[in-house]
């Protein structure tokens, strides 16, 4: 745990916690699942807090598991790219647009069966009023919020190779993005009442698209720093600087003072090693983020940036 960056560590242990209570509790007669679940709007136990809250919730160890796994593996790489508060923004956002999803599937499955015409239904529990019927359909789980994490991954490093059991060899991260969205909307589309949150899933992912597709586009837009992340702005503030410093001064004066100490092979070779090592900072701090530099490569950053 001590690697895992910190949003994503608190959303595990908050996940966690979460599910503990609520295994807890039910021996005592609560049910959270019911309290903190996200319930059709059309229902008496529908509050807009479950928008937030049911992210939290999860209907058994299974369905926890794999979401904290895909987590845990995708979100410290996504997070390590975007920073924290970056990262938080959009996990949030796109697990409210997967429930919003859901509520709307929920909603137009409700004017397809014609339940407004009706005071009972038939299920498996025996005839139930309409209202009661209506407050069974609860989502719980970080499923949407967690997709979204996956189609980050696949935007950002879209050549990146990964294992995927039982796949016998590699696949490239945009390729399994779309397969898992495939397979979502073909479920979506070819199953129902199987107690899976297809759209909601993919609701995930589309908040997730729109949102990306728009940092793309105004990167320093935003609040605060949601549109990139901190150790980004910082970079891109001290290039501004050492690009406006080397404009000021005259390649003439700057080639007399060199040509002082070393002639033109030694300074050429001079200056396109240190050329190199910035380059690979710089590819560094795209892949990982500013944080991920030691504290040398900080410095030889910021000392090349006062030259």
């Amino acid at each position: 745990m001590r690697n895992i960056p910190i949003i994503t560590k608190n959303l595990l242990i908050i996940n966690l916690i979460a599910f503990i209570a609520c295994v807890v509790l039910e021996k005592q007669g609560i049910d959270l699942n019911a309290l903190l679940g996200l319930h059709f709007f059309m229902a008496k136990d529908f509050h807009v807090y479950q928008l937030l809250t049911y992210m939290f919730m999860h209907g058994n160890l299974t369905h926890i598991f794999f979401n904290m796994f895909a987590l845990w593996m995708f979100g410290c790489v996504v997070e390590n790219v975007w920073g924290p508060m970056k990262f938080l923004f959009y996990y949030i956002v796109c697990g409210v647009g997967a429930g919003l999803m859901q509520e709307l599937a929920q909603y137009v499955s409700y004017s397809v069966d014609g339940l407004a015409a009706y005071d009972f239904v038939h299920t498996p529990l025996g005839n139930l009023p309409v209202a009661d019927y209506l407050n069974l359909w609860t989502t719980v789980g970080a499923s949407g919020a967690v997709y979204a994490i996956l189609l980050a991954f696949g935007m950002i490093f879209p050549e990146q190779r990964i294992f995927i059991f039982p796949l016998p060899i590699p696949i490239k991260a945009k390729w399994f993005v779309m397969i898992y969205a495939g397979i979502e909307l073909f479920s979506a589309i070819s199953t129902s009442n199987d107690g899976v949150a297809h759209l909601a899933h993919l609701g995930g992912m589309l908040f997730g698209f729109f949102l990306i597709r728009y940092w793309k586009k105004h990167p320093y837009q935003g609040f605060g720093d949601y549109g990139m992340s901190r150790g980004q702005q910082f970079f891109d503030r001290m290039r501004s600087s050492w690009e406006q410093h080397n404009r000021r001064q005259s390649p003439d004066n700057r080639r007399t003072e060199q040509t002082r100490r070393e002639n033109d092979w030694e300074y050429n070779a001079r200056k396109n090693s240190e050329q190199d090592e910035i380059d690979k900072i710089l590819d560094k701090i795209r892949k990982s983020g500013y944080d991920s530099l030691s504290k040398e490569e900080k410095k030889k950053l910021f000392d090349n940036s006062r030259k």
